[in-house]
């Protein structure tokens, strides 16, 4: 087996403000406080000898490979992201930002979304990727229109039933 993965799929380049501020205070911390600490861990497993069966020392090298990995993502992915800060001119319809009160229609389940960028997601906040199908198929809709959604469990119809921007 082999190293090479293929290339992630492009995803969209935008970002809210809260998010672009904590991708920026993680790289920070990445880079100031966990690698200078993991690379002093591991000068110290280092000089402890026989490094084919120190496992710390294999621990910590993995670990600051995973540190080199994501602070290489984020500061090529920073800078190619664009900050959306302002609420669109149409603030009835569903856009980047906009938290989404939708009921499912079979159900009368009700759930709110907000569409954000991809790098900021979070199911435990109800944040969902601009590039989920979900997202995608309430782009541009309005309160009280339907939605057919393909998702992992089956077809899934909702109603658009409140749209603000907090």
């Amino acid at each position: 087996m082999s190293r090479w993965r293929p290339p992630p799929e492009k995803s969209t380049a935008l970002i809210t403000r809260a998010g672009h501020d904590r991708l920026k205070a993680e790289l920070d911390d990445l880079w100031r406080v966990q690698r200078p600490e993991v690379v002093k861990a591991l000068a110290a497993a280092a000089a402890e000898g026989d490094r084919s069966e120190n496992a710390e020392y294999t621990y910590r090298k993995k670990q600051l490979a995973g540190i080199d990995r994501r602070v290489r993502y984020l500061s090529k992915r920073l800078p190619a992201l664009r900050v959306v800060e302002t609420a669109p001119s149409d603030p009835e319809a569903v856009f980047f930002g906009a938290w989404v009160e939708l009921e499912r229609i079979d159900t009368g389940e009700l759930a709110r979304y907000r569409i954000v960028g991809p790098d900021e997601t979070d199911a435990a906040l109800g944040h969902i990727s601009i590039d989920s199908p979900l997202a995608r198929a309430l782009l541009r809709k309005r309160i009280d229109d339907e939605v057919e959604v393909q998702l992992p469990g089956g077809p899934a119809r909702f109603v658009v039933v409140d749209v603000s921007y907090e």
